[in-house]
């Protein structure tokens, strides 16, 4: 396994499972109809029939010897309204998977109030969000009698690929500063390797900037106490929102000249402050809120080791937004979101983040504990946007009405908030630990009021 994706298993806590937890409502599935499409298309995905294993040198990936669908798929006939739907999605959310399969599961609610609800619980370190959904977008198709044309991955159980990785990011950052090699945004996109005879001042000036990197990162202040901040108990709640026109979304950001991560993140800003405001009465000027956002870095790794199409594994960094609560008025927060992932777009952070949290594979276990606290006191909450398919698409023939995720939260961290677009829509989820956040609809509905107090044109 890459390290990138065993590190998920390597920080993983008996209280705070490394697991995604994928919601979608569609419209008249069945039993048979899913059966017959995970046989198909799922299953095509070699990594899903293997089960990861450790061994001395390492993790790997093993073919599962006694795999069998119907230990990944359960049927629930009950006929769960919306909100004991919410429970019942919670009570999974909490359950392990075993060890000793694949680790991922599917359950099927065919009676389920308002559309027959598909679950996914998977294990971190089969994929992240973004690689979930392009194995989405690849088997659910565009109209209901189109099958799908391009799935499926073979596994391929090639470390050279993390030296060559290694190798080649290394020669990156060396190169990156170089005008030839850097493009106009600063990010690393264009990753060419230094021109032969490239001066020592140079590489000078790149070896001081990745120090400065380094260092900003790892001196990242910790955030401020606030009920955000407290010892977990465990258990986890999850909810999530009604469908909101992500033309709103739109409106905001052409009229501000943001983008509708900016506006999006601004809202989750305007609900944690209306939440601190709750518990404390009112907010310090003095207080520090990050949100540990991930950033997808595939574009910035060496054209040799990019990931193909349809090929699954953890290929993000973490950002450390700073969310600023103490911002009196909605667009105040909305511009100084926007200065923050302006700067962070340019920096190296996310593959600085990518880097450590792949090494948690390889150091000593009481080193583990270290490296997860590092980003834990560094954010109150984990905020993760995934775009999703601009039209409605089809499973197995049936109309996908909604889609939601969750995310795990590595650390001490008991907040975690999911947004994601899909067919014109927006959607918002959290999931909370019951020390932090008990009933976390509350959370929900401001992010929504957030979003009604930004002036119309």
């Amino acid at each position: 396994m890459l390290p990138s994706d065993s590190a998920w298993l390597a920080l993983e806590r008996p209280a705070n499972p490394m697991t995604i937890t994928v919601l979608m409502r569609v419209e008249g599935l069945t039993t048979e109809r899913l059966w017959e499409f995970l046989s198909i298309y799922w299953l095509a995905w070699e990594r899903f029939r293997s089960q990861p294993v450790k061994r001395s040198s390492g993790w790997w990936w093993e073919a599962d010897p006694t795999f069998s669908l119907q230990h990944h798929l359960e049927v629930h006939t009950g006929a769960l309204n919306e909100s004991e739907l919410q429970d019942w999605v919670s009570a999974r959310l909490n359950q392990p998977l075993p060890d000793y399969r694949p680790r991922w599961k599917f359950w099927l609610l065919p009676h389920a109030v308002g559309g027959a609800a598909l679950v996914l619980r998977i294990h971190h370190c089969y994929a992240d969000g973004l690689s979930l959904m392009g194995v989405f977008q690849h088997i659910c198709t565009a109209s209901p009698r189109q099958p799908p044309v391009l799935y499926g991955a073979v596994e391929r159980s090639d470390m050279g690929r993390w030296r060559d990785a290694a190798q080649s990011w290394f020669a990156a950052m060396q190169a990156a500063s170089s005008p030839a090699n850097r493009s106009q945004t600063g990010t690393i996109d264009e990753l060419e390797g230094p021109a032969p005879g490239a001066s020592l001042e140079k590489a000078a000036t790149n070896a001081l900037r990745l120090v400065n990197e380094v260092s900003e990162f790892l001196l990242e202040p910790e955030d401020s106490a606030s009920h955000l901040k407290v010892p977990l108990m465990g258990r986890r709640v999850c909810r999530w929102s009604d469908p909101v026109a992500l033309a709103s979304f739109q409106a905001i950001a052409q009229q501000t000249g943001c983008t509708i991560n900016d506006v999006l993140l601004a809202c989750v800003t305007g609900a944690v402050r209306r939440c601190l405001e709750e518990e404390q009465g009112e907010v310090s000027d003095q207080a520090i809120l990050h949100a540990a956002v991930p950033v997808d870095i595939r574009s910035r790794l060496p054209e040799g080791i990019q990931p193909e199409a349809c090929m699954l594994g953890n290929y993000f960094g973490t950002v450390f937004v700073p969310l600023p609560v103490d911002g009196e008025s909605p667009l105040e927060r909305l511009y100084r979101v926007k200065h923050e992932t302006r700067r962070l777009k340019k920096s190296w952070q996310p593959a600085i983040a990518w880097g450590l949290t792949g090494s948690a594979g390889f150091v000593p276990q009481c080193w583990r504990e270290p490296i997860a606290d590092m980003f834990c006191r560094k954010a109150s909450a984990v905020v993760s946007n995934v775009p999703g398919a601009a039209e409605p698409r089809y499973l197995a023939g049936c109309k996908i009405r909604e889609q939601m995720f969750w995310v795990p939260q590595a650390g001490d961290i008991g907040l975690g908030v999911s947004i994601i677009s899909y067919a014109g829509q927006v959607q918002f989820g959290v999931v909370a630990d019951e020390a932090v956040m008990p009933a976390p609809a509350h959370f929900l509905n401001h992010c929504l009021e957030a979003l009604e107090q930004f002036p119309s044109s």
